[in-house]
């Protein structure tokens, strides 16, 4: 390596006195998705403490405070994944692919003790660290943007029906693994992510059409590989848009619950207390998890959820607005494929909390309770900022980066 390519290196990842102003850009689209997460954590944290505090006690829940605390560990992390530029991740993303498989496939070593790997209803998804637990298929997502992102870069193969087999087995293994714990509703955001990294790369619509017609002739075949509480929740929503309010009581008990609660709160939603009260006594299963939003409707209606998807929105428009101005391959790729991953899982946790979606476990971003979740929420969060931030380079780092290609 150059003197020269190694002084690019540090001053286009450091942002050096002499390039500072050339190589940021702070006037960018991915400051909205900054604004728009904080908000949205900070809503999750209130309606976190309306879900688990009760109305006669006057002290913030220890869920709430956890939650806080989550939130300075996230906004610290994405505040250092914006010191190194965000090419040198790509040189990361297999090493840290392959360390996500291997937790993945530690996940899944049934002699594990439980004191270490804990089942939660059935899935063996989280790993215990004694002061917080940790879910590997949260971390699996930003190591799987990378990896396809830089396999992608300056490939043409994708643009042929068979060039996307590599691609698709990137994705192949950790859904697999995934889908095995069993955690269906995370599995299902990784080809949502894969495809839209595809059309950004140049891939052909055609082929990607192509491959969800065989997906779907092919997914009755899927139905005796799934678990019979997941068979379950398929066949209780068929019931919902029947109209039959079979199941109300088992099945159907946590959805019908969180649509109870969503119409009971109007346009303009009830107060503090009348909120705490109705969560408590309707007992809503995960009020502080997947069904956050039915809490946050019920306190602030209608209006509240559209103020949710508005900030929802507003995240997703400030990345995608970064991803087109980001001239690099790798930087709009990685942009798209994360914004991918947050969209369609605020999408299915709302579409899962009003009934429109089966439950399948699918967590709100930013609001729901969880560490791994907010940690890699604002990872992604800073990791996009990181791109709008450097979208603009200068001559010598463009160069030292072309040496590096």
């Amino acid at each position: 390596m150059s003197l020269r390519l190694l002084e690019s290196i540090v001053r286009g990842s450091f942002g050096g006195f002499g390039t500072l102003r050339q190589t940021f850009s702070l006037a960018n689209a991915a400051w909205l998705a900054v604004l728009a997460s904080f908000s949205l954590a900070l809503l999750g944290i209130y309606a976190i403490d309306i879900a688990e505090r009760p109305f006669t006690d006057r002290s913030v829940s220890g869920t709430a405070i956890r939650q806080g605390v989550f939130l300075f560990v996230g906004i610290s992390a994405m505040v250092m994944v914006l010191v190194p530029h965000y090419r040198l991740f790509r040189y990361v993303a297999w090493p840290g692919y392959i360390a996500c498989i291997g937790l993945l496939i530690f996940l899944l070593v049934p002699f594990v003790p439980e004191a270490i790997v804990k089942p939660r209803n059935g899935a063996r998804g989280w790993i215990n660290l004694g002061v917080a637990d940790f879910q590997p298929a949260e971390v699996t997502k930003i190591a799987f943007v990378l990896t396809v992102a830089g396999y992608l870069r300056y490939r043409k193969e994708h643009r042929e029906f068979k060039g996307l087999v590599v691609p698709g087995l990137i994705a192949a293994v950790p859904v697999g693994l995934i889908t095995i714990q069993p955690d269906l509703g995370s599995a299902s955001l990784f080809v949502p992510s894969l495809f839209a990294m595809l059309l950004a790369a140049g891939a052909r619509i055609r082929h990607l059409l192509l491959i969800v017609v065989i997906a779907m002739l092919a997914a009755p075949a899927m139905w005796p590989v799934l678990k019979p509480h997941q068979q379950r929740r398929f066949v209780a929503i068929v019931q919902q848009f029947r109209g039959s309010d079979k199941g109300a009581q088992d099945t159907n008990y946590q959805s019908f619950t969180a649509q109870r609660l969503v119409g009971a709160g109007g346009l303009t939603g009830v107060s503090d207390a009348k909120a705490r009260a109705l969560v408590w006594s309707n007992r809503l299963p995960e009020a502080h998890n997947d069904m956050i939003f039915a809490v946050i409707t019920l306190r602030f209606g209608l209006l509240g959820g559209a103020a949710t998807l508005v900030l929802y929105m507003l995240w997703t428009v400030g990345a995608l607005a970064t991803a087109a101005a980001c001239k690099d391959p790798f930087g709009r790729v990685l942009v798209v494929g994360l914004t991918l991953f947050v969209a369609v899982q605020a999408v299915i946790n709302i579409g899962m909390t009003v009934g429109l979606l089966p439950i399948i476990g699918v967590t709100m971003p930013f609001v729901s309770y969880g560490g791994s979740s907010m940690l890699t929420s604002w990872l992604m969060t800073g990791l996009i900022l990181n791109v709008g931030l450097r979208r603009r380079e200068a001559p010598l780092v463009r160069g030292a980066w072309d040496e590096l290609a």
